[in-house]
């Protein structure tokens, strides 16, 4: 329940700030008594496409502590908590970024890295995934993790999905327009958009955001591709980072907040809109890289 009620109360937000912006800026006014002004309306777009995928990017750490209940480890309490940030500092110096924050969540098998920037990163791994796997494989997991924050993986799915929300905003209006322009042919009463206008903008941003939803996952999926040879590098060999998601794949993984879902090392929903491809791709590829 508080993961969801934060959910709507931050999506909520976003809009109401996104909305603001939109009209101090002018260009949410782009149904003018002249037709459909392209200019404005690509600016709107822009605007609600990319300002919620980067508001989104940049509250995602502290986000995703509150979500998921997330200990940051300020002072290692035992010997395993001091072999983590151990880890992970370790494999950040290899991977050349700056050392990110390390945290513990209650759950079920699952880990996850976050933050806008790739000096100041939050890297998190459950207490499942603590309990189940050898050292060796959470070290591979923390080595995905890390590959995730070295790659730039976070703002590169942040400005694919700017792309995709501003394509869904702008394409889904013009069309929406067109479609009650052709409803309402003759009718020469300047009453603003009509039915047919907002019952085909809805509609259609239902039908292409679930397009661009599985566009994004797409993305996501050969980013952990990626990731999971960037552990391999980090660890100089590939049999960890096999073992550790061949022990994933006999586990059962632990549900994580949308935010940070795609860069988990489990998770999704079905094959054309799950953040990860399956278990044994992954490793077939890792193994014939």
């Amino acid at each position: 329940m508080k993961r969801i009620l934060l959910l709507v109360l931050t999506n909520v937000m976003v809009v109401v700030v996104l909305g603001i912006v939109a009209s101090l800026l002018g260009v949410n006014r782009y149904l003018t008594a002249n037709g459909l002004n392209l200019g404005a309306l690509l600016g709107f777009a822009l605007i609600m496409g990319f300002g919620g995928a980067f508001i989104s990017l940049l509250i995602s750490k502290p986000l995703a502590k509150w979500s998921s209940g997330v200990r940051v480890i300020e002072q290692p309490q035992n010997a395993d908590e001091a072999w983590i940030v151990d880890t992970v500092r370790k494999l950040a110096d290899k991977a050349q970024i700056g050392m990110p924050e390390v945290g513990i969540f209650e759950g079920d098998a699952n880990a996850f890295a976050t933050g806008a920037f790739k000096n100041s990163a939050l890297v998190a791994v459950s207490t499942g995934l603590l309990q189940g796997m050898t050292r060796e494989e959470i070290e591979a997991v923390l080595g995905h993790e890390i590959a995730h924050v070295a790659n730039g993986d976070m703002v590169t799915m942040t400005l694919i999905q700017g792309v995709m929300n501003t394509f869904v905003v702008f394409l889904s209006r013009v069309v929406g327009y067109a479609v009650d322009s052709f409803l309402r042919k003759g009718d020469d009463r300047d009453t603003g958009p009509g039915i047919g206008y907002f019952v085909t903008t809805i509609v259609l941003d239902i039908v292409l955001g679930f397009a661009a939803a599985m566009v994004v996952a797409w993305f996501s999926r050969q980013r952990e591709f990626r990731a999971d040879a960037g552990a391999a590098q980090l660890m100089g060999r590939k049999q960890p980072m096999v073992n550790a998601l061949a022990r994933l794949g006999g586990m059962h993984t632990g549900e994580l907040p949308k935010s940070v879902a795609a860069f988990g090392i489990a998770g999704g929903i079905g094959q054309l809109f799950s953040t990860h491809p399956p278990i044994e791709e992954r490793i077939a590829a890792l193994q014939s890289a």
